[in-house]
């Protein structure tokens, strides 16, 4: 058995451990003259992260622009009277079959002449590649609209040829032009699709001093036919893939020592979130020993064990979101490296990782501005108001859900912002923030009257119900928040097992220096210590 004397020495030994970890990091530095390598390190990976998402940024930009630029430029080359403006989700139309003939011809012409008609850096795939055109329509049948008479078999059909770069200068082009492939039954014919592959180089890069990249464009030229309403709806998609120029040789060493600096910065960032996530989880697996000393010693001591909530104090949240901020900006600054070198064009997946690390290194800041009871309010208000909120959204949620159904099967067929669920729901997302009101109502066609008066219900009572009434109490939750954690600093906070078992220690034998060689540690007033453990 332990003695009085030996419980209490080990007493005071775990509340010295305890009242040091819930300290920041400069009363750390004033307790025990420890240095605050995590605060030093995450101010500089705040500067370093941020510097490198700028210059992936510029760099990014110019791939996004290239890859905007050239889809305008395949457009205006390959639809026939393209005149600049997409009409709606679709780039163009036609309503004769004389259009038809003419827009696919001129396709094919256009394809031939490529390399002399173009502006860009433009080539074929290869030589065995070319222009694959395939028209999908229904089997057999006749159809006598005057005599309201459909005879038709719905299983469909695809046919298919290919046309090649060599095979378009020679007498074979106008035997394959003129083949009975081009001879369509437009009352069959379901949709053509043309698609081609087109090699390209982006060579602005070279003055924003980065290598080049070379792109593979798959194009799809699409008349889409399935309505029947005398109207072909022709859709134009270019998907554009990065990939690594196989021999390039540039003369000028500016380029090569630019790459290699930007690469050796990105490997000190690397550097410094490592040590930031070899720290942070240090920090997470002391704080996981703490708390189980003082679990133990709380149960042999007072016969009980220590609520959830208090053992949650040991869990920093803070830490746990720089864990995994330090770890996406370890992979994305990896795969930075691998495109800057050329060796991958994951643009997309490198983006997302750096960006959202970033997102949370700045978020992490608020963890700092926490330590001043000023700014502390905005924290401890969010924390206190999320279980309510959530629970608030769910059943607004099952409200929004109901009136996005309803909006898109009744008033789809007659407002082209319910024609379909992603569209209402941010429709109605914009009306609850007060965007877009009278275009919402005006644009509703009044075909049917009913259908008219029952638009006017549904929007009236939308707006109202959402604005007036849910938004309303939304905003009250995190008000009602908020003069809680205030009245909670004035007459002071719930008291748990932890605070109470802290309350009545004292620091005398940490040293009151009052000279300090760093910046940040600023003196925060005694009498807010005892508010609140920030954690």
């Amino acid at each position: 058995m332990m003695t009085q004397s030996d419980l209490d020495l080990k007493e005071t030994a775990l509340k010295e451990d305890l009242k040091f970890y819930f300290m920041n990091p400069c009363e750390k530095y004033r307790a025990r003259r420890q240095i605050p390598w995590k605060l030093a390190l995450q101010i500089l990976k705040i500067l370093m992260v941020t510097t490198q998402l700028v210059f992936f940024g510029l760099s990014n930009q110019l791939v996004v622009s290239f890859k905007e630029e050239n889809t305008i430029a395949f457009k205006h080359l390959f639809l026939k009277g393209y005149s600049g403006t997409d009409e709606d989700d679709y780039s163009c139309s036609i309503y004769t079959q004389q259009d038809a003939y003419d827009s696919i011809f001129y396709v094919i012409n256009q394809y031939r002449h490529l390399k002399n008609i173009s502006l860009g850096t433009l080539g074929y795939e290869h030589e065995e590649s070319g222009l694959k055109i395939c028209k999908q329509q229904y089997k057999r049948g006749t159809m006598l609209p005057s005599n309201d008479t459909l005879n038709i078999d719905v299983s469909t059909e695809t046919e298919c040829i290919l046309l090649k770069p060599k095979e378009l200068t020679g007498k074979k082009a106008e035997l394959k032009l003129n083949s009975s492939f081009f001879n369509l039954e437009f009352y069959r014919l379901i949709q053509l699709e043309i698609s081609f592959k087109l090699k390209g180089i982006a060579l602005q890069t070279i003055h924003a001093r980065e290598l080049p990249d070379c792109y593979a464009f798959q194009n799809t030229i699409t008349f889409n036919n399935r309505a029947h309403s005398g109207k072909i709806k022709i859709y134009f998609d270019s998907d554009t893939d990065i990939q690594e120029c196989k021999d390039w040789h540039i003369f000028n060493s500016v380029l090569q020592k630019n790459t290699q600096y930007i690469l050796v910065f990105d490997g000190f960032v690397i550097l410094s979130c490592l040590a930031s996530l070899i720290l942070c989880t240090r920090s997470i697996i002391l704080a996981w020993r703490l708390q189980k000393r003082f679990v133990t010693f709380f149960l042999e001591k007072y016969k009980r064990r220590v609520c959830y909530a208090d053992r949650l104090e040991f869990l920093n949240g803070w830490y746990v979101l720089v864990i995994i901020s330090d770890v996406m900006t370890i992979i994305g600054s990896i795969l930075k490296m691998e495109i800057k070198a050329k060796n991958l064009t994951s643009y997309d997946v490198c983006s997302i990782l750096l960006g959202t690390s970033t997102l949370f290194v700045w978020v992490g800041v608020i963890r700092y501005l926490g330590y001043f009871q000023t700014y502390n309010v905005l924290i401890l208000t969010m924390q206190a108001s999320l279980p309510k909120v959530l629970r608030f959204c769910c059943c607004a949620g099952m409200i929004y859900l109901g009136y996005t159904f309803c909006g898109w099967i009744v008033l789809g067929p007659y407002h082209e912002k319910f024609e379909d669920l992603n569209t209402v729901a941010e429709c109605l997302f914009s009306l609850v923030n007060g965007d877009d009101m009278f275009a919402t109502f005006a644009q509703i066609q009044q075909k049917s009257s009913l259908v008219w008066m029952f638009s006017r219900l549904y929007l009236y009572s939308f707006i109202s119900l959402f604005i007036y009434m849910i938004l309303s109490l939304f905003i009250a939750l995190i008000t009602d928040s908020y003069d809680t954690i205030k009245k909670y600093q004035q007459s002071g906070f719930p008291v748990t097992d932890l605070h109470e078992f802290l309350k009545d220690h004292s620091s005398a034998g940490y040293r009151k220096d009052r000279t300090f060689p760093f910046i940040c540690c600023c003196r925060r007033q005694e009498s807010d210590d005892n508010l609140i453990l920030i954690n």
